[in-house]
């Protein structure tokens, strides 16, 4: 069983590109280019000195001694919290503004949940001069306020989502609808797994060099290329997606995804699509998302801005539907005891996003022999304010 896209931008029964006609033209330029334009050895060339001399790759592979010695295995720390931005999402936005330019676009738009992936799109736009819209849920921009301070610092322009539930899934809508009207100069840097092909593929492609280097680090500190388990958090799934790829084919390693149960995976108040959803398309793409019996998408929660998604990426719905991947719900209230746990055994303050997938340990169980790498898809500055008020750090 293959777990790659195939070429009509599948994977399995997921993917796709069910898109409105007016959007297709500006689809269909991107995925006859998109897979000639990044083997194009200057491409290459570029996007790799960008990572190496901007975004500040490879990031460490750290062992986290105390949280193993805890939980009785190894655990290792890819730490993407280092990255420039504070988050893996610059890896997709280095990539794909690299690709807008080869299409000859001067404009950028996006959307984001958390921020990070706004600001990772405001910061290659300000690197390669050229103007950044990004569309926001209004509840997203209350809550996530440093990343929308940064995000203006960069020169871009945050444009706030009222409609809906105000968050992630709404400003997409937004910026979707503005790559509409505006499809000759504008570019839309999609931040996840998600959305028609070839977005799903192409931004899994930029993320991989996060497992192309685990396995390289892995190699060096180990003696073998490979874990027992590889965890991520999964909103739309592109940190996921980059720790994932390059051990897809590899039967010894064990994928493992962590979703938002906000208040518990029954309580009304979920992300966990994989437990709560059912096939449909959702923002140009055949997967699994939450929604009633008359097929309208059911909102979602999570205290973690980046997680509060209807929706999985196809690959990971494949990943799912085919078992190749195992998801976990994880609670509001279990991704901050993670998060505490984290900081203050390793002096790492994670994002609430990371949090979801640090809070797996109890239940995976792994053997002393066993070798665990958790991806920290960012870290946890934005979230100091929830911290703050969940956790009451001010008593």
């Amino acid at each position: 069983m293959s777990f790659n896209v195939d070429d009509r931008g599948y994977y399995g029964n997921f993917g796709g590109a069910f898109i409105p006609e007016m959007l297709y033209p500006n689809v269909e330029e991107l995925r006859s280019n998109y897979l000639n334009i990044i083997a194009e050895p200057s491409f290459q060339d570029e996007f790799h000195a960008l990572l190496t001399d901007y975004v500040g790759r490879p990031t460490p592979l750290f062992k986290a001694e105390r949280l193993s010695a805890k939980y009785k295995t190894n655990i290792y720390l890819k730490r993407e919290d280092l990255c420039h931005t504070g988050a893996h999402k610059i890896n997709n936005t280095i990539g794909q503004i690299l690709v807008a330019k080869r299409l000859g676009k001067s404009k950028i738009v996006a959307e984001t949940g958390a921020g990070q992936h706004g600001v990772a799109t405001a910061t290659v736009c300000a690197l390669m001069g050229m103007e950044c819209i990004v569309y926001m849920g209004a509840i997203d921009i209350e809550r996530q306020a440093p990343n929308v301070a940064r995000m203006r610092m960069l020169g871009a322009q945050v444009v706030p989502a009222t409609s809906g539930s105000k968050t992630l899934k709404d400003a997409t809508n937004e910026a979707m609808r503005h790559w509409i009207n505006h499809p000759v100069d504008t570019h839309y840097i999609i931040g996840s797994v998600v959305g028609p092909h070839p977005y799903p593929d192409m931004v899994a492609r930029f993320q991989a060099v996060i497992s192309e280097e685990i396995r390289s680090q892995l190699q060096e500190k180990e003696g073998r290329d490979y874990p027992d388990y590889v965890i991520a958090c999964v909103g739309g799934g592109s940190n996921a997606a980059g720790a994932f790829y390059h051990f897809l084919d590899e039967p010894r390693t064990a994928l493992i995804a962590a979703e938002a149960a906000g208040l518990g995976v029954n309580s009304g108040h979920s992300a966990a699509t994989t437990f709560l959803g059912k096939p449909g398309v959702l923002h140009g793409s055949m997967s699994l998302s939450m929604q009633t019996e008359d097929g309208q998408v059911i909102e979602p929660y999570s205290i973690s801005a980046g997680l509060d998604y209807p929706g999985i990426g196809p690959m990971h719905a494949h990943l799912f539907a085919s078992g190749r991947a195992t998801f976990f719900g994880v609670t509001d209230e279990e991704a901050l005891v993670a998060a505490v746990e984290c900081s203050q055994l390793e002096g790492i303050i994670p994002a609430l996003e990371t949090a979801h997938a640090l809070a797996v340990f109890e239940r995976l169980q792994a053997k002393p022999n066993e070798i665990v790498v958790v991806n920290v898809s960012g870290r946890g500055d934005k979230d100091l304010a929830t911290y703050q008020n969940r956790l009451k750090l001010n008593d």
